[in-house]
């Protein structure tokens, strides 16, 4: 558990208190310290961090309109954004191809996953990516590069009887081009512990050498937490690093520290790993993760997902539609349980629209079984137009009738319109916070992935 997300409670009971603004500051800073610790964020840091907020809630005076409150997150907003980057930006597709990107970093980082992911994300957006294996040390690295290739449907290239990765790198990079690839991701080896890299060091520059990739990418799990700083500068001080990306944030509590440490060495974050699946990987911007931790939300990362699902463009105006009126039809829920199957749990979708993760609901309730993401689907297609429109009219009589069309039973049919209501409460209460970020100047709708031309 990433403990990060501590913060959403944090302020969201800040901003429902009833302390004086002074006192309310101070606890907020004392409990704001406490979780970038506990999230292995460097003592120094931190210290510097909470005292430019304290300086600033009590100096600074906020615009017309807007409660010392509201404008005391926007300074921890800024704050925490500078924290993780700030306005840096990754340079994230290239501007020529073919592009060459080669991962390094140490065994247990992630490295092969991470590889079958880029090539994933890039593929979304039009281009067509090659994976290549030089690990000859690790047995299954092949295999396990290979199948993934297979899962998203890309070109593979690697020879499990070499031993020698050098000579497996060139004929491979021959043979993604020749076959017309444009994004050339090359898998290295990753033998070693931290602090015990140097012979896996000597072998990233002999291959760096050999192929003269045009981005070395540096995978580092977010699990080692401040130790990323010293990891960065090492690989650095090997071979030039053009980007990082942090892995497995979703499962540790050192994440914060991982993120600020490697932004302390000022080298760009360009992807987070969020989970197992290979969809997700997410494009790295401090002030959207920021937002995100929160409960600000984080618009541009769930509409970027929705786009990667076949005929989703109808969520997405329904979504846009939610947000504005603060409603939501059974339409809406029918469509969303249909992506929640390629996206993941609607509590973590709910957690990028801005306010919703602010709300004390519990993930069980928000956790549906795929068996009865089935019942659903068929109980909302059993409805009429006028039952779809306005869930209110659905009587004791209409309940049986729906569970005989649906082939399921009234149970089933109560317990959907429960948590259709629910996640309707949960909307209503959205709409005054994302007119709060607006009034801030937090523009968290914008999505610039610095695509090159």
């Amino acid at each position: 558990m990433n403990v990060l997300e501590n913060l959403k409670k944090i302020v969201s009971d800040f901003l429902r208190g009833k302390e004086p603004y002074e006192i309310a500051v101070e606890n907020f800073v004392k409990e704001l310290q406490k979780t970038l610790l506990r999230a292995d964020v460097n003592v120094k840091l931190v210290l510097e961090l909470t005292k430019n907020i304290r300086e600033r809630a009590l100096k600074e005076r906020p615009p017309p309109y807007i409660s010392k409150q509201e404008w005391f997150i926007k300074i921890v907003y800024d704050e925490l954004s500078s924290l993780f980057g700030g306005d840096i930006k990754p340079q994230v597709f290239p501007v020529k191809t073919p592009y060459i990107i080669m991962l390094v970093g140490v065994q247990g980082s992630g490295k092969t996953t991470t590889a079958a992911k880029i090539a994933y994300f890039y593929k979304r957006y039009g281009y067509r990516p090659c994976l290549i294996c030089t690990d000859t040390y690790r047995p299954a690295a092949y295999e396990q590069l290979y199948q993934l290739s297979k899962q998203i449907d890309v070109p593979f290239c690697g020879d499990p009887k070499s031993s020698d990765p050098i000579d497996i790198a060139k004929k491979c990079l021959s043979y993604c081009i020749n076959n017309n690839t444009n994004i050339i991701i090359i898998d290295t080896a990753g033998r070693h512990g931290y602090g015990e890299e140097e012979y896996l060091l000597k072998e990233m520059q002999d291959i760096a050498k050999a192929v003269n990739p045009d981005e070395v990418m540096l995978i580092i799990d977010a699990s080692i937490g401040q130790k990323a700083y010293d990891l960065a500068l090492r690989f650095h001080s090997a071979t030039p690093i053009g980007s990082i990306v942090i892995t497995k944030l979703d499962g540790t509590a050192k994440g914060g520290g991982a993120l600020s440490a490697v932004a302390a060495t000022k080298a760009i974050i360009k992807f987070i790993g969020t989970g197992e699946k290979i969809p997700e990987l997410e494009v790295f911007d401090p002030r959207r993760f920021v937002g995100r931790i929160l409960g600000l939300g984080d618009l541009p990362t769930l509409i970027d997902k929705l786009k990667s699902i076949e005929r989703s463009s109808d969520l997405e105006k329904r979504l846009t539609k939610a947000i504005a009126t603060g409603k939501i039809s059974l339409v809406d829920l029918y469509l969303q349980i249909q992506t929640m199957r390629k996206l993941g749990p609607l509590s973590k979708i709910l957690q990028l629209i801005p306010g919703l993760s602010l709300l004390p609901v519990d993930d069980k309730q928000l956790k549906i079984s795929e068996e009865k993401m089935d019942k659903w689907l068929a109980i909302i297609n059993s409805m009429t137009y006028e039952e779809l429109r306005n869930p209110n009219i659905i009587d004791k009589s209409r309940i049986n009738r729906i569970a005989i069309g649906s082939g399921t039973t009234a149970d089933d049919v109560k317990e959907l319109l429960k948590y259709y209501e629910l996640v309707n409460t949960m909307i209503k209460n959205m709409k005054r916070r994302y007119g709060l970020l607006r009034k801030l100047g937090i523009d968290l709708s914008k999505i610039d992935l610095g695509k090159g031309e």
